[in-house]
């Protein structure tokens, strides 16, 4: 029997699909909100797809608040984010929902802090938390501080910027001051708040990352642990697979809970960590807060379904984790997968733990049309540019001498 109080999720993509499939396996109705109808995701059978004007701003509270009124008068539905944007809006007009639904967010101020690296950063510092040294870049006057930082380093906006993302990648690699200082007045140029961050030697698969869902009393509801296999593009992009870590779940749940209790974290949060390859350690990275990671669905593979945790937690019911996976469950992007393997010369399996199963993002055999529609469109896009590659070469052919 379907559980009687709805989730609704805000964002679709394969972060807003793997919740809504994790929902949907404990018989939750879901519905899934997204400003973009046409997205592969809003055609899955998890989730009865819902239309929005904006996933942030004023315009999404609106949204929500329409929402709650014409479609779950009384219910009260659990509230999924999935995006970073959506978080700071939420956080910020929360008193306008909090009658409408079930989340759970931290204090506006902690929301602030943690979704920008420096106001992290400092938490982290404070804390004494393993976390390399970083320098906050806001105008040309603060170039010279970047000489007292060891190379190479990565360079990332200090929050998520939409001009930013037009420009340039999501974390962009300096191997020297004088490459840094040519790509910072790049990027002064277009925003004023970039972060500079001694580089953390290692491979992609030393990046590890730990997902918990934290009760308003600090207690952890569920925690997993994972491990990227590859990112795409290599070393500075998002996740293309990854695989649970059991060997290291103690020691960085643990390190996770610490300090999420420290700063009051409450909520669906993770950390990510990146082992240093020349001492074994394990540094801070960057934490998520008030909203499900891009791989979340890989907690729910291996047999903690985190956003189920979370749905229980919000309306006080009793949640017990399923037994762990006995074969570990690889979740990957299967192109982007691929894309990073070649250009990195792998084995497609390589970086695979033993006797993995293997779980695509968006493919199902259960849930097939989210894959089918992107392939289909994949394949109209094809054949429109090779069409029209060969008209314009007819017409060039017609018109030569």
């Amino acid at each position: 029997m379907a559980a009687a109080v709805p989730a609704v999720v805000v964002g679709a993509g394969a972060n807003g699909l793997g919740v809504a499939r994790s929902l949907a396996r404990e018989d939750v109705r879901v519905w899934l909100l997204d400003s973009d109808m046409r997205r592969p995701e809003m055609h899955t059978r998890a989730a009865t797809p819902v239309a929005a004007r904006s996933l942030h701003g004023e315009t999404l509270i609106d949204e929500l608040v329409r929402l709650a009124a014409a479609r779950f008068s009384g219910s009260r539905p659990v509230l999924f984010l999935t995006q970073e944007e959506s978080v700071k809006t939420v956080s910020h007009h929360r008193d306008r929902l909090s009658a409408l639904y079930h989340l759970s967010l931290p204090t506006v101020d902690v929301v602030d802090t943690l979704l920008h690296k420096q106001g992290f950063q400092r938490l982290a510092e404070q804390l004494g938390s393993p976390i390399p040294p970083l320098v906050h870049v806001r105008t040309l006057a603060d170039l010279p501080a970047i000489r007292r930082l060891r190379y190479p380093v990565v360079i990332k906006p200090g929050e998520r910027n939409p001009e930013y993302s037009k420009h340039f990648r999501k974390a962009c690699r300096a191997e020297n001051v004088e490459d840094a200082d040519a790509l910072l007045r790049g990027i002064l140029a277009v925003m004023a708040d970039v972060v500079v961050q001694e580089w953390i030697e290692g491979p992609d698969a030393n990046i590890y990352f730990c997902l918990q869902y934290v009760g308003s009393q600090g207690q952890i509801g569920a925690s997993f642990t994972g491990r990227k296999i590859r990112s795409w593009p290599p070393q500075v992009g998002g996740t293309a697979s990854c695989a649970p870590a059991p060997e290291v779940h103690e020691e960085l749940s643990a390190m996770t809970r610490r300090f999420f209790q420290a700063v009051g974290v409450i909520g669906m949060a993770s950390m990510e960590y990146k082992r240093d390859a020349r001492t074994g350690e394990f540094r801070m990275v960057e934490p998520t807060i008030g909203r499900t990671d891009y791989q979340e669905e890989v907690a729910t593979l291996n047999g903690v379904n985190l956003p189920y945790a979370a749905y229980c937690s919000e309306l006080d019911r009793p949640f017990q984790a399923a037994a762990v996976t006995k074969r570990p469950v690889v979740w990957r992007v299967r192109s982007e997968d691929v894309q990073s393997a070649v250009a990195q010369g792998q084995r497609l399996r390589q970086g695979y733990p033993q006797r993995a199963c293997v779980t695509d993002a968006l493919w199902r055999w259960s849930d097939p049309l989210p894959c089918l529609v992107r392939s289909i469109r994949r394949a109209r896009h094809a054949l429109h540019t090779r069409t029209s590659r060969m008209t314009a070469e007819a017409r060039a052919a017609v018109g030569k001498p």
